[in-house]
């Protein structure tokens, strides 16, 4: 075993026939500016910015209003101060238990908000807690959960990855297992008759999951409206994708499902690829759409993954002092027009004073009782007379 460990693996050739995706957060363009400010602008995405596999790309072309891309920038600050507190929280020892930061990767959550409609669904797995806030959720019940309170979104009691709203089917701490789970939402939407989607996300490290491939195959057979993401921020857990998969162009996975692969560090670019799939899903009634959002997490795949054994500190400084997508919408609204950097930074400081305020109301708040321990197992009406303890004598009664 030893020698076979110390086996040196042939180094794979390069994957042939694409250009690799654009990621730099600040390549669309200004195309035209109208004298009305109420009316939209008109920018064009860059080409490179989308990669298609059996279908169309999207219209390089978009209008986005002022008031658009000024709540995008908020949500992205808010999202990543959340973010970074939850950091300082587990650092200070708050916060138990794993906890998965989504600091770099604002631009798919905040894009895929804003390009999908109320009623659709979204299923996630560890990075789940900026999905949770804007799919109906607050801050101060993430902050609450992972600090184990009873103002927490679950009621202290799920933690990280445990965070539901009505729209929001959770984080998922199996790896790849909301996958099914996102595919049976989209069958009920069809089955119902809904003209509604469900997005259902997962990780580069989940891709090779044979659930996932499984569900492809379902969602395919039944022409389901399912959306399925993979955010490929370049590293499941500790192994890069170079050398986890085979076939690193996971829009093209699918096999007879359609592909698009995405700039997932420029906002416009993703929420315009969201709509495209949205109305390819729900509108074309195409069946499911395949999105990879090519993306970077900043830190480690956990709190207690340093993030730099398996990759330099030269690279992560790099993608955030060229690639980090708040700094490119930023770019976007200063150099359009649109607001000046002291009106960004007066937004940046009530996203902070936003932030400080739940993290001050979900230390506050009190632990779970002993009898919230009994509640929340069965869905409300469902409940048996009695439930057993961890001792045959310990028995609840409702």
């Amino acid at each position: 075993m030893a020698s076979l460990a110390r086996t040196r693996l042939p180094r794979r050739l390069p994957q042939l026939g694409l250009r690799s995706i654009q990621t730099s957060a600040d390549t669309t363009s200004l195309k035209h500016t109208p004298s009305d400010p109420s009316q939209p602008l008109t920018v064009k995405i860059h080409e490179e910015s989308f990669h298609s596999y059996n279908c169309d790309k999207p219209d390089l072309e978009v209008q986005v209003t002022r008031d658009e891309l000024l709540k995008m920038y908020r949500q992205m600050q808010t999202m990543r101060r959340m973010e970074m507190a939850a950091d300082a929280l587990y650092k200070a020892k708050l916060v138990r238990g794993f906890c998965h930061l989504a600091i770099g990767q604002e631009a798919v959550s905040v894009g895929l908000e804003n390009g999908i409609e109320k009623n659709d669904r979204v299923i996630t797995a560890y990075r789940c807690h900026p999905f949770a806030v804007m799919r109906g959720g607050t801050i101060t019940g993430v902050l609450g959960e992972l600090l184990g309170r009873q103002v927490g979104m679950s009621h202290g009691k799920g933690g990280s990855m445990h965070i539901f709203t009505p729209t929001f089917f959770g984080g998922n701490g199996i790896v790849g297992a909301q996958v099914p789970v996102g595919t049976g939402i989209s069958f009920a939407q069809k089955y119902l008759g809904e003209k509604h989607c469900t997005f259902t996300l997962y990780g580069d490290g989940a891709s090779n999951q044979g659930q996932v491939f499984e569900s492809f195959n379902m969602a395919k057979l039944w022409n389901l409206p399912t959306v399925f993401v993979c955010e490929n921020n370049k590293y499941g857990m500790g192994t890069s994708a170079e050398r986890s998969s085979s076939n690193t162009q996971y829009f093209t996975r699918g096999d007879k499902i359609p592909g698009l692969q995405v700039n997932g560090m420029d906002i416009i670019a993703t929420k315009q690829a969201v709509q495209f799939a949205r109305q390819w899903a729900v509108e074309k009634e195409n069946g499911p759409l395949l999105l990879e959002f090519v993306t970077y997490r900043y830190g480690g795949h956990s709190m207690s993954d340093p993030g730099t054994t398996y990759r330099t500190r030269e690279e992560v400084q790099r993608m955030r002092s060229t690639q980090d997508p708040i700094r490119g919408l930023q770019r976007y609204i200063e150099e359009w027009g649109i607001a000046t950097e002291q009106e960004l930074k007066a937004l940046d400081k009530a996203a902070k004073a936003e932030v400080d305020a739940a993290v001050e109301e979900a230390k506050a708040s009190p632990e779970p009782l002993d009898k919230d321990l009994w509640t929340d197992i069965y869905y409300k009406g469902t409940e048996p007379p009695f439930m057993r303890g961890r001792e045959r004598e310990e028995v609840h009664h409702y």
